[in-house]
């Protein structure tokens, strides 16, 4: 099985190293074919461009912004019939104070607008979103392993995304189905920005 990871930035090289390091296939992509190549090289991924990237894997994770990732389904809706689209993103920009604001309305979730967008034929899933790089790269392989939440209304999305989650050194903690993305985006009570820590997976299913 192979895993595509669209954007190479911070989060995007983060999981590729954890994938990689869990026996995973990791194809890496991003609008620079060099920066990709580079962030391979050091992770032990491979690279190649977008395209085909999206084609070669059964799991798509576009680690990208938010308004990137709308542009990037568009784009290659051809390419992504019967493939698990992972969405870690948040629908936030920086603010004048060095904080967060929310892009689209409060009550409105990433996940939610970003499955409206994919093909009728893939499956959806919100994973990896809910931590930063950091605390991505640092709480792998932990024992107790550290809680990954998801998010998904397709069984077989659940059960592939939950098997990356485990390769990826965490412990799958599934929330309900993609109504329920927006507690595991920023401002969510799942969030790790309202936590404050990571939590094992016995904490996270008392907090769901």
């Amino acid at each position: 099985m192979t895993t595509a990871i669209i954007g190479a930035g911070a989060i995007g090289s983060v999981l590729a190293a954890n994938f990689v390091r869990g026996g995973e296939d990791v194809v890496l992509a991003s609008r620079s074919l060099k920066h990709a190549q580079a962030v391979a090289d050091n992770v032990g991924a491979r690279a190649s461009t977008v395209a085909d990237a999206i084609t070669e894997a059964d799991k798509v994770v576009f680690a990208v912004w938010f308004d990137v990732a709308k542009d990037l389904l568009a784009r290659y809706a051809g390419k992504l019939g019967g493939k698990t689209i992972i969405d870690p993103s948040n629908p936030v920009t920086v603010d004048g104070d060095g904080g967060f604001t929310k892009t689209i309305a409060r009550d409105e979730s990433a996940g939610q607008v970003l499955a409206a967008l994919v093909p009728a034929d893939a499956r959806f899933a919100k994973a990896f979103g809910t931590q930063s790089a950091p605390t991505l790269a640092g709480g792998s392989g932990h024992r107790p392993p550290t809680a990954q939440f998801h998010a998904t209304d397709h069984k077989e999305a659940g059960a592939a995304v939950a098997e990356l989650i485990k390769t990826g050194g965490y412990a799958p903690v599934l929330i309900g189905g993609i109504d329920q993305s927006i507690r595991i985006e920023v401002f969510g009570d799942l969030h790790e920005t309202t936590l404050g820590s990571t939590v094992t997976e016995g904490e996270a299913k008392k907090l769901i």
